[in-house]
């Protein structure tokens, strides 16, 4: 077995001590460039390269910022909801797209037990979190008493006003969606969405339908509100439940992309046109609206963006040394694909 090179070996070849090496591995501004020169040749030629573990405790940093995402069912896990929702994969790779030009990495977590949490971020010894969706309370507590860089993503409950804080304008979405619907001659608009009683994002984005819906002078039926899981999965059960019972309605606003292209797979497959039996909107514009035939008409909420904002974020109070809180709002936008149509009755 080949001997693994370390800085006492290193040190002992270039003539210094071994905490010059130390000092050359971590940038800090003590030797000449002329000694650095000479280890770092040293280090290139042994092919050596510098423990993270061992850098870490010299200046504080691991360079790694712990990502968590919400577990929605019992059998989630991160690797699931990676592979199941693109909203996911497309939210972590602005992430680490802006986070690794700085050097950074993430680590990722689906922890949502009070204690664990805290163990995971200390044991790890996280620069920074960046949590997604809403976790219960003492969650946030722990983060705020372990006192490092926090952003938050889609949460607005009082106690993000405690942390840095992302968020789309998401009644706004579901307003522009329904309002849609409307212009195109729809009345009998039903509404999905996950558990709108408990998550503030789904219950945003009900009241912006039943805005829409009141500024027309529709009524807001109450059999015509479902929730359902936030999956392709969910979405065809609904949609197979609402062909099962015969519920008589021209358009559906949908709060979540994947939940409506479940839904539209189900329709199709049973017969049922869309959009000529059915106009569907989405929310979210993940890459498979545009993917689907027809493609889905859909509420844009600038998914990079958002995960761009909360890497910046996190990353001027990490270079800064700070604990800063701000709050950012990201506008949504409609795209209307072929999924709905006028309807004239």
């Amino acid at each position: 077995m080949t001997k693994k090179t370390n800085i006492a070996e290193i040190a002992r070849l270039a003539g210094v001590s071994t905490a010059t090496v130390s000092y050359v591995i971590n940038d800090v501004g003590k030797v000449s460039e002329q000694t650095k020169k000479r280890i770092r040749d040293i280090m290139a030629d042994l092919d050596y390269i510098p423990s993270i573990n061992a850098r870490s405790l010299s200046n504080g940093q691991t360079k790694l910022i712990g990502v968590t995402l919400p577990l929605i069912a019992p059998s989630d896990t991160t690797g699931t909801l990676l592979e199941t929702n693109p909203f996911f994969a497309e939210y972590l790779g602005e992430i680490h797209k802006v986070i690794s030009s700085y050097g950074y990495d993430i680590l990722l977590s689906g922890i949502q037990v009070k204690g664990k949490y805290k163990n995971w971020i200390q044991s790890r010894g996280l620069d920074g979190i960046i949590l997604l969706g809403s976790y219960p309370p003492d969650i946030y507590e722990e983060v705020k008493a372990l006192n490092i860089p926090t952003v938050l993503t889609d949460v607005y409950e009082s106690y993000a006003n405690d942390f840095h804080s992302v968020n789309t304008d998401d009644a706004e979405g579901s307003y522009l969606a329904t309002k849609h619907l409307i212009t195109l001659g729809h009345k009998k608009i039903g509404f999905v969405g996950g558990s709108i009683k408990e998550s503030p994002i789904h219950n945003n984005r009900y009241l912006g339908y039943g805005k829409a819906m009141l500024e027309a002078n529709l009524k807001v039926n109450n059999d015509w509100i479902f929730e359902t899981l936030t999956t392709f999965e969910g979405g065809i059960a609904l949609a197979q439940q609402l062909m099962k019972d015969k519920i008589e309605l021209t358009a559906l606003v949908v709060d979540a992309d994947i939940v409506a292209l479940g839904i539209m797979k189900a329709c199709q497959d049973s017969g049922r046109k869309i959009p000529d039996e059915l106009s569907i909107v989405g929310f979210d514009d993940i890459q498979a609206a545009s993917f689907t035939s027809p493609g889905l008409t859909t509420i844009r909420q600038y998914i990079s963006k958002k995960g761009e904002i909360a890497a910046n974020l996190i990353m001027k109070d990490i270079l800064a040394n700070a604990r800063t809180t701000e709050s950012k709002v990201v506008k949504s936008k409609l795209i209307v694909r072929g999924s709905t149509k006028l309807w004239n009755e």
